[in-house]
């Protein structure tokens, strides 16, 4: 999978990042019928960011985005295609984070989303707009607290931006 970018805004060194713990997640910019992409709304910190999560260890990239599309949007998809990956070197939690990010379409009908309690207590609310109105959401929000503004927005941005030439 191609590499779009590593967000490194607290300036790591070669030094610390060796000694990080690795986390896996994978993400979606995933179509409905209508044309509209499901976003969330995380409403206790005030930021959008896309579908998607940690991948548990015996789950496949796939499998991991399919139950994340099940608990937080409702739906089953159909993976199309490949955005990208992005590497974030968290500072604070000593972690490095690979996203890898697909282009899906919902496959079946919608349902409730099932989020988790953590996700019920963040106020996580599900949106389905328009790629646009989408983009615009997330690219210009200001999170309230860093991991949302210094890696979940830009990293969520360059996926949706990396994501526009499945559009043409």
């Amino acid at each position: 999978m191609k590499l779009l970018a590593t967000l490194n805004p607290q300036h790591a060194t070669i030094m610390e990042i060796s000694s990080y713990i690795l986390r896996e997640a994978a993400r979606t910019v995933v179509f409905d019928v209508e044309k509209n992409i499901a976003i969330l709304h995380v409403t206790t910190e005030n930021y959008y960011k896309l579908p998607g999560g940690g991948i548990e260890d015996s789950e496949s990239k796939i499998m991991a985005l399919k139950r994340e599309c099940i608990e937080e949007i409702g739906c089953e998809i159909e993976v199309i295609d490949e955005i990208g990956m992005i590497i974030e070197q968290r500072k604070m939690w000593n972690m490095k984070q690979i996203s890898y990010c697909y282009l899906s379409r919902v496959k079946g009908e919608k349902k409730e989303a099932e989020f988790t309690q953590e996700e019920r207590d963040d106020g996580f609310e599900l949106l389905w707009l328009p790629f646009e109105q989408a983009l615009s959401l997330i690219s210009t929000n200001v999170a309230q607290n860093q991991e949302g503004g210094s890696y979940i927005v830009p990293r969520d941005t360059l996926f949706l931006e990396a994501a526009e030439k499945f559009l043409k």
